[in-house]
């Protein structure tokens, strides 16, 4: 196939586009510029100029190919409204493109929060509440496009998705956070659980839903369904020869910025009907074991 790829040069994006051109496909990658054009050409993917604002540059890429996925989100949490919102054109321009034409289009959001600590699952229905409940509205508004010839797949990433090449996401910021402070920070007792996945795990679910998935699925891209972060606390203390440190629920967002609000959740979730329906199993190293490897304390 010949696969449309946004956030093409991302750390999600960019296992993808690997994990799509081993497997035999063809990739057109969305570019911002062209230092991001020129890395993906050394690559061996076709650059496409655009960006998520450039609504015209997403709908041709989508009209060249034959399955579009989309990686790419704006992660301003200064503003994250209008990051959701920009999202929901993005992905609706898609979809519109790909329209009774039966093509694929995967696109991303995150694992709900369960009530009460209970493993989130494909079936949960999102909280109201949680920080980024409008990116679910947005899933909904691109799986409606099954009744209309997309064959629309949702692929929910876990609040941690790692691998040496995780310069970006909440593990550095919570290192990045401990070396600032002079102590690694937990929210409370420090028994509210994160799922994970290795990224290269998260590029061969996009893979095979991309493939496979039926219109209108959704998968969770999970390797560890439920690591405390107190665990994940002391394990930075150790590497950074800091203490571990308990601090308030409440001050989570003083000491984290927006990003605590979500730090703070206890949301473990599993991933069984990615399992049963792709028959997707995660190989790679969990979080605790890629934490211990070091290579996120290197620079």
């Amino acid at each position: 196939m010949r696969v449309f790829v946004t956030g093409a040069t991302g750390l999600v994006g960019s296992t993808t586009i690997t994990e799509l051109l081993a497997a035999g496909h063809q990739v057109l990658g969305l570019a911002r510029s062209e230092a991001a054009a020129e890395k993906l050409r050394a690559a061996g993917v076709e650059a496409h100029r655009g960006s998520l604002d450039d609504l015209d540059s997403l709908r041709r890429g989508a009209s060249e190919a034959d399955g579009v996925i989309h990686t790419a989100f704006n992660h301003d949490f200064s503003d994250f409204a209008a990051s959701i919102l920009a999202d929901r054109k993005a992905v609706e321009v898609l979809a519109e493109e790909l329209a009774g034409s039966d093509r694929p289009l995967v696109v991303t959001t995150g694992t709900p929060s369960g009530e009460h600590g209970e493993l989130g699952t494909e079936e949960t229905a999102p909280r109201g509440d949680a920080p980024a409940f409008g990116r679910f509205e947005t899933e909904r508004l691109v799986l409606a496009y099954a009744e209309r010839g997309v064959r629309a797949v949702s692929v929910r990433l876990p609040r941690s998705v790692h691998g040496e090449a995780d310069k970006h996401g909440f593990v550095p910021i919570l290192i990045a956070t401990a070396r600032q402070q002079g102590f690694s920070a937990y929210p409370g007792d420090g028994v509210n659980r994160w799922p994970a996945v290795h990224v290269k795990d998260a590029a061969r679910l996009y893979r095979l839903a991309l493939e496979q998935a039926p219109a209108g699925t959704v998968l969770h891209a999970i390797g560890d369904e439920a690591v405390p972060l107190r665990q994940l606390a002391e394990i930075i203390g150790r590497h950074l020869d800091l203490p571990a440190t308990s601090i308030p629920v409440e001050r989570a967002a003083e000491h984290w910025g927006f990003i605590g609000l979500i730090f703070a959740l206890d949301t473990p979730a599993t991933s069984v009907v990615a399992q049963k329906l792709l028959d997707w199993q995660p190989t790679q190293p969990g979080l605790v074991a890629d934490l211990e490897a070091g290579h996120y304390f290197h620079g």
